[in-house]
């Protein structure tokens, strides 16, 4: 090629050049929202089928459960309540009683916020397990409070009143209390903190024996 043809190839405009970037962006956002919508049902249902397993966890005994609403001073079974409700999940065993209530709530941790979902049944006034819904704690430290077995075992049986004391490890002596975790006290403290705080709301909101939600079918 020569020198005077070289000359005559001219390299596209700014337009032409944003115009390019456009369409190309244009057809990567349709390609990102294709694969969202299309993956959003199986997302949605994974995470309905994480919670229903946790509610499990931190109930024992529970074969059904369903959602509940606070609204006019009550309870009242509301399987599409939104995120703004006020919500908790009444656990039911085979016959339909009820075995106590699963309550999420959160709150800070050390490094982010801290998701959990606890069980309790008014009637002993007793936590009777505890679950991390969501925490983005030290890997290898903070996240111990989902990893440790025994930090979650704390929960399996635990006085809700006055309030959960967080304790060094070892030295826990009364029902209301829990072993910390040794190297991650924040992140052990913020979890008692969290059903402290959910406890002071639901507390007193719940109906005394025989005036239970009834089950109404939801799994």
């Amino acid at each position: 090629m020569s020198m005077d043809q070289t000359q005559d190839i001219k390299e596209p405009g700014s337009t032409k050049l944003a115009l390019s970037v456009a369409f190309a962006g244009l057809i990567s956002g349709l390609a990102i929202i294709s694969i969202y919508e299309a993956t959003l049902p199986t997302i949605t249902a994974n995470k309905a089928e994480e919670l229903r397993q946790a509610v499990f966890r931190v109930l024992p005994g529970v074969h059904k459960m369903q959602l509940l609403e606070y609204s006019g001073d009550k309870l009242i079974v509301n399987p599409d309540a939104d995120r703004k409700a006020e919500i908790v999940y009444g656990g039911y065993d085979k016959q339909g009683q009820l075995i106590g209530y699963a309550i999420p709530h959160a709150g800070p941790g050390f490094q982010d916020t801290i998701s959990v979902l606890y069980g309790y049944q008014p009637s002993r006034r007793k936590v009777v397990g505890m679950w991390i819904l969501d925490s983005r704690e030290t890997p290898g430290l903070g996240d111990k409070i989902y990893k440790d077995a025994e930090f979650v075992a704390n929960f399996d049986n635990l006085s809700a009143d006055p309030e959960i004391k967080t304790m060094k490890k070892g030295t826990k002596s009364a029902p209301n209390e829990i072993d910390a975790i040794t190297g991650a006290t924040i992140s052990a403290k913020a979890v008692a903190r969290i059903i402290n705080e959910a406890h002071a709301v639901w507390k007193d909101r719940f109906p005394p024996p025989g005036n239970e939600p009834k089950l109404g079918g939801a799994e």
